[in-house]
């Protein structure tokens, strides 16, 4: 059969696919290579192929395709597990028909961007298959596999994973770990001949997934070495890795980790992959500014005038009343703040947190007027209403566990796992599912709400439906994303935050549906400098929750002066969680100028491009956002260095042939401290002295910020 070979390339990053009828190779991914025909893919293929490395081979060698398989003589990872009770385990797919962008390719096409679609059968084991690989217009490689059962018995499906190759040149592998209150935790290590494995088991994303795995050069930083990635854009269990085998071969991959039996294809029954979404640059950054345009090209974008938000958890908890709501209302419409959401504590029996969850209706006995008290008065001094719910809950102690006990996420034969004081609703069977939305949708028709905070707050353990206790975790995180579309269809504008014990549902499936994420339970400012600066690895400072909180953390008891909180704070989407009347005369004062001053640069903030810079000493950041006419930048000490200064540091980003006039925003200026630079007279360079040469770095206390404004002149 003649060869089907596919270039997708641009100036950024070259993808080359090549199939002699069989599951498509990739000859090479990653920087251009320059003019492409068949004759000079071919020969790039040619050059690359696996025939006589050792004598444990096949004697043709061995063939790596993105859905690797067994058959060819791949010893590695295979891209489907699975059998017919022990049949049709190793499949060999033959591609029927090729399409680049819907329209059928033989031989050479090329583009520079587009959608390859490989439809592929094996007669034998019974088993079609349309593998999809398309180059996004945000440069990254987005992947994922439909396999459908034509078998006459059941097939079951253990695991699909779809694979990229790497360069034997990619040494380091830089993932994350993290933790409830302490999420996006880098760490590094070298990829060994083996495999680097990282499951997900929480039924959601998790506070500790891999979130974004790396392989790049040695001492690839935020700016330099290149670097590929991958993230299996599923919000239930999952899968990323990387691999290394004995024959030089190296690859990143991912994908839904199922659980025994859960995926069983009935005749005519199709699986549908997660999307793996894979990037390759120079330097972090711009892996990162590839994922930040991939969901600013979503269909709905956010708007980056995102409201200011007063959320009440940390100010009242469960202690509802409605006066002391309606002056904290009043307090933040005083200071320009423009949404506000009542948190969790106003349904059902939820006087604390051991009861009411999945009673979906407003307690009488707190608010007897139902909310409409406080939801015309919110509206009436023009802020938008929020409101919390966790839909995929259900406390044991609630009148839907009493009713439906079958509707709970459970093993046959034993109690379910209680976490939290609360069981998992199962919304994946449709009584639930029904129930939920209709108890949703019956209280946005009532009142005026805007947003909805949308927690998640335990992992998904004795996943079982009844009554057979078949797992449903794949079901569940379906159900999940069918319902939060549903809602928004039924009111267009309806904004929705995806909050699970803080960060632990962030992901890109997740925000194709939702419009930002809590990105931590914790709001310390030295925590969130952390979890903020990795958070941005995947997602954009517009989608990322980010609140001022009182002065004394209720996370972490740490006490911060408010600058460096708000200067913390104005690099996402800014909020406040603070109890208002309690806050001094001072506080106030500068919370209102903080919240003037983001609204005056919400634009640059929330739409500007990525910058974060590696500095030699541990605990100082430095980071900004760029765009065209301005940048913002700041620099934070989070411990005091062991030198007086770092010397000069440079402020990348800018046009390099352009000049900026430097500034500092006072507002971070404690008394006493010198200007950037130290000099009081404003500086005026072009952007490649300012990222060649720099700037002398200030100096900062501990757990202080400087915030300089780089205005294009």
């Amino acid at each position: 059969m003649n060869s089907t070979l596919i270039a997708l390339q641009n100036d950024r990053v070259s993808l080359l696919l090549a199939s002699d009828g069989l599951v498509p190779e990739v000859v090479h991914w990653g920087k251009p290579l320059g003019q492409l025909d068949a004759e000079t893919v071919q020969t790039l293929r040619r050059v690359s192929q696996h025939a006589g490395l050792h004598n444990g081979l096949p004697d043709t060698g061995y063939r790596l395709s993105m859905l690797p398989e067994q058959w060819t003589g791949w010893s590695g990872h295979p891209g489907i597990s699975g059998s017919r009770k022990g049949q049709g385990w190793a499949p060999r797919f033959e591609v029927t028909r090729t399409t680049l962008d819907g329209q059928d390719v033989t031989g050479f096409a090329s583009a520079d961007r587009g959608t390859a679609v490989f439809h592929a059968h094996d007669e034998l084991a019974g088993l079609d298959l349309e593998l999809t690989v398309e180059l996004t217009a945000s440069d990254l490689v987005r992947t994922r596999a439909t396999l459908t059962n034509t078998g006459e018995d059941g097939y079951q499906l253990d695991q699909l994973l779809i694979c990229l190759p790497v360069p034997a040149g990619a040494t380091e592998v830089l993932d994350f770990a993290g933790r409830w209150g302490k999420e996006r935790h880098p760490q590094r290590t070298t990829l060994p001949v083996g495999t680097h494995w990282r499951e997900g088991r929480h039924g959601r994303t998790g506070a500790d997934s891999a979130y974004v795995l790396h392989l790049g050069e040695a001492g690839f930083d935020f700016g330099r070495g290149e670097v590929w990635s991958v993230h299996t854009a599923w919000s239930g269990n999952h899968v990323h890795y990387a691999e290394k085998t004995l024959t030089g071969d190296q690859v990143i991959g991912g994908g839904e980790l199922l659980l025994p039996g859960e995926m069983v294809l009935d005749h005519g029954q199709s699986y549908i992959s997660p999307w793996v979404i894979s990037g390759h640059g120079t330097g972090l950054d711009e892996i990162a500014r590839n994922h930040h345009r991939y969901l600013r090209d979503r269909a709905n974008p956010v708007n980056t005038r995102r409201p200011v938000t007063l959320n009440v958890w940390e100010a009242v908890y469960f202690d509802h009343d409605v006066d002391r709501l309606r002056d904290l209302a009043d307090r933040a419409a005083q200071l320009g703040i423009e949404r506000y959401v009542l948190d969790d504590g106003w349904f059902g029996a939820r006087r604390n947190d051991g009861a009411g969850l999945g009673d979906w209706v407003v307690s009488s006995d707190v608010w007897p007027d139902r909310l409409h008290p406080l939801v015309d008065h919110v509206t009436g001094l023009g802020m938008q209403f929020g409101l919390w719910f966790e839909p995929e809950m259900v406390n044991p102690d609630s009148d839907l566990a009493r009713a439906h006990p079958d509707w709970v996420m459970q093993v046959p034969g034993r109690r379910p796992l209680e976490a939290r004081r609360q069981w998992v609703l199962n919304i994946g069977i449709p009584g639930a599912y029904e129930h939920v939305k209709s108890q949703m949708m019956a209280l946005l028709n009532e009142y005026d709400i805007s947003y909805i905070k949308w927690d998640h707050n335990r992992d998904v353990f004795d996943a079982g439906t009844m009554p057979a206790g078949v797992p449903g975790v794949h079901e569940q995180t379906i159900a999940f994303y069918r319902l939060v579309d549903e809602l928004k269809v039924a009111h267009p504008g309806l904004e929705i935050e995806s909050c699970s014990s803080g960060g632990a549902r962030i992901d890109l499936e997740v925000m194709q549906h939702c419009d930002r994420v809590w990105v931590s339970d914790n709001i310390d400012p030295t925590d969130r400098q952390q979890m903020m600066r990795w958070t941005t690895q995947l997602l954009p400072p517009e989608m990322l929750g980010s609140h001022i909180a009182s002065g004394a953390s209720h996370t972490t008891g740490r006490h911060h002066d408010i600058n460096y909180r708000a200067a913390t704070a104005v690099f996402g989407h800014l909020g406040v969680e603070w109890d208002l009347a309690k806050a001094t005369e001072h506080e106030l004062e500068r919370l209102g100028a903080w919240i003037a001053w983001y609204k005056q640069h919400r634009d640059v903030l929330l739409a500007g491009d990525l910058v974060r810079v590696d500095l030699p000493v541990p605990g100082v950041y430095l980071h900004g956002v760029v765009t065209k006419d301005q940048a913002i930048y700041s620099f934070t000490t989070l411990e005091r260095p062991h030198t007086w200064s770092l010397g000069m540091v440079p402020l990348p980003g800018l046009d390099p042939d352009a000049r900026y006039r430097l500034t500092e925003l006072d507002l971070t200026l404690d008394g006493g401290e010198h200007p950037v630079a130290g000099s009081a007279e404003p500086i005026e360079l072009t952007g490649r002295q300012l990222a060649t040469v720099g700037v002398r770095a200030p100096l900062v206390n501990p757990e202080r910020t400087r915030i300089i404004i780089a205005d294009r002149v």
